[in-house]
Order: structure tokens, then sequence, then C-alpha cells
């Protein structure tokens, strides 16, 4: 137990965890959800955290392969968490507006949203939606 109380903040392995279930509004606080519903993110990914957390000046990676332990969907959209350094080697804090973890997640969370690809994608997928439901033509009728 030593060894582990003389780890320095700024190791790797003491960067914070955040995975994208924290972050999802389609999750509830059993399945992993650690924000307020309110502001979470419609299914957020790995890749959208480690972006906005790289633009906030935090020391972030993205580990690709990393699954959240409640996530029962094994799909590659769901998949990876990022690692952010909050600490430095002295114990003082890497950026003064990101005290917690908490903070991050919120944050990355009002981000998120706001990012190019969440804002292109809005636009062009509404229509191709709509066209796909619009085939179910036939379904609930009963031959006598």
């Amino acid at each position: 137990m030593a060894c582990a109380a003389a780890r320095s903040p700024a190791d790797q392995d003491r960067f914070i965890c955040i995975y994208p279930a924290y972050l999802n509004n389609k999750k509830t606080i059993a399945e992993g959800r650690r924000i307020p519903i309110c502001k979470a993110v419609e299914n957020p990914t790995a890749t959208e955290i480690q972006d906005v957390c790289s633009a906030a000046g935090l020391n972030a990676f993205l580990e690709k392969n990393k699954m959240y332990s409640r996530e029962w969907n094994r799909d590659v959209q769901y998949r990876g968490r990022v690692r952010v350094q909050l600490k430095q080697e002295d114990g003082s804090l890497c950026l003064v507006q990101f005290p917690s973890r908490k903070s991050v997640m919120l944050y990355v969370a009002e981000m998120i949203p706001k990012l190019k690809t969440r804002t292109q994608k809005s636009g062009g997928a509404d229509p191709s939606l709509q066209q796909g439901e619009g085939s179910k033509k036939g379904k609930g009728k009963k031959k006598k």
C-alpha cells in the first residue's frame, strides 16, 4: 500500500477516468450517469469527450478498447474511456477552472453539443430518417 501512496498525481494511472455513460442522458443513475439529466448529452462518444478536454487545455488521452462495466451494449459506439489529468506532480491543479472530476464532466457535457460533428450531423440526418420511417406499409393488417 505504501507504493500507491507514493505515486504522484501526474502518473497516467492516477488520471481520472470519464466514460461516455457518465454523461449520457439516455442512462439512469443506476446505469451509470453521474451528472443531472438536464445537463447530460444524448449518446456521447469517448472521442468527443477527448476532443473537448484537449480543446480546453487538459492533458487527456483516449483508451479505445476499455468498456464501462455497467454497459451491456458491446457496440463500438459505446466503447472507450478518456483519462484526464487534474493535478500536477506537486499536487496543484492543472487548470484552476477544473478543481474536481464533476466540474470536468459538467464542462464536457456542456461543450459536446457545440462540436462541429454534432451540429453538422443533426442537419443532414433528419430527412433520411423520415424516409426510413415511411416504409412501414402493411404492418398490423390481418387477413380474414
